[in-house]
């Protein structure tokens, strides 16, 4: 299974900043090292043609040039640095990677990083600068017409299973018919004014696996009655566990390795490609955060294995009837 990273270019925070940059790399470490059918690969930058799918011009330039306002600054969450606008331009391009990947005949792959819901068009918000799922979408929408012209667009679900509603991404695609968004979220968690999306399932404080994982089989019951994606885009963020210092939701463990097999499970059981990435994971632990992280790859690997089985089932049937017919 194909993982794209981009851990190597680090934002110099300043001492005591809330974001766990260092769950990045350690991610990778613990993939490497317990999970070595993970394919780890450096992420490619995004080209401002491919941000400029979703993406304002003008505030590409403003990222690539470090002339953001110290208020939109702020209102991502990171000071400006050369390291910051690099590393978004590679989250962004190492979900592209993974969804290529998938759509390619991989059937799954992932980003180590990335989930960045928060960005909208012309701004970027919660320590997310431009979207990743956005971005992909609209690529792989646009390689997809150039190869099936006559399919018709390419459809895309993104369900976003981060604590926190991706209203960024709810903005962009408010109007467009061929992406769905569905969301599971805190109701009174950041951010504090939600966007409408086409599904969206608030939860109170203090929601546990059971309740969770009513509210998914819910919440993919209806995305099925209403939408027929060709690729799935899965943001599995870290933040719903029980241990995470902004969730506010009582996820354990096992509640969230559940939550990752339905999604994929899903998505199997139709034969969608499916691209994931990791989102957001705030834990009094970071080894806990990442935990989460490394039990969704788990996962993943399980699922990734019955693509590659489906993939020489297919090629012997092709193989078998081309030698019958040769024979013939």
């Amino acid at each position: 299974m194909h993982a794209y990273y981009a851990d190597h270019f680090v934002l110099p925070l300043p001492n005591g900043h809330r974001f766990p940059m260092g769950k990045y790399a350690r991610l990778r470490e613990r993939l490497a090292a317990e999970l070595p059918q993970v394919q780890l690969l450096e992420a490619l930058p995004a080209s401002d043609g491919e941000l400029a799918l979703v993406h304002a011009p003008a505030y590409i330039e403003a990222v690539a040039q470090g002339s953001l306002s110290a208020a939109a600054q702020r209102e991502i969450g990171f000071p400006w640095s050369p390291a910051m606008a690099e590393r978004a331009r590679r989250s962004v391009g190492a979900t592209l990677l993974a969804s290529r990947n998938a759509l390619g005949g991989g059937g799954l792959a992932a980003n180590l990083a990335g989930g960045t819901h928060h960005a909208y068009a012309d701004k970027g918000s919660g320590f997310c600068v431009f979207n990743d799922f956005a971005v992909a979408a609209r690529l792989m929408q646009a390689e997809n017409a150039r190869s099936h012209r006559a399919r018709g667009p390419l459809r895309v679900a993104i369900v976003d299973l981060d604590v926190h509603q991706g209203n960024g991404t709810a903005r962009i695609f408010a109007h467009d018919d061929s992406v769905f968004t569905l969301s599971l979220h805190g109701a009174k968690n950041f951010p504090f004014r939600k966007e409408p999306g086409d599904i969206d399932v608030e939860l109170p404080d203090g929601c546990d696996d059971a309740a969770y994982l009513e509210a998914l089989e819910s919440a993919l019951g209806e995305l099925d009655r209403r939408f027929e994606p060709g690729l799935v885009l899965y943001l599995a963020g870290a933040d719903p566990h029980e241990g995470d210092r902004l969730g506010r939701l009582k996820l354990t463990f096992d509640g969230l390795e559940a939550r990752d097999r339905r999604v994929m499970d899903w998505a199997w059981h139709k034969r969608v490609p499916l691209a994931f990435a990791m989102g957001g994971g705030y834990g009094h632990d970071l080894e806990a955060t990442v935990q989460v992280q490394v039990n969704t790859y788990r996962t993943a690997l399980q699922y990734r294995q019955r693509w590659q089985a489906l993939a020489t089932a297919s090629a012997t049937v092709v193989g078998s009837s081309h030698w019958h017919n040769a024979a013939a």
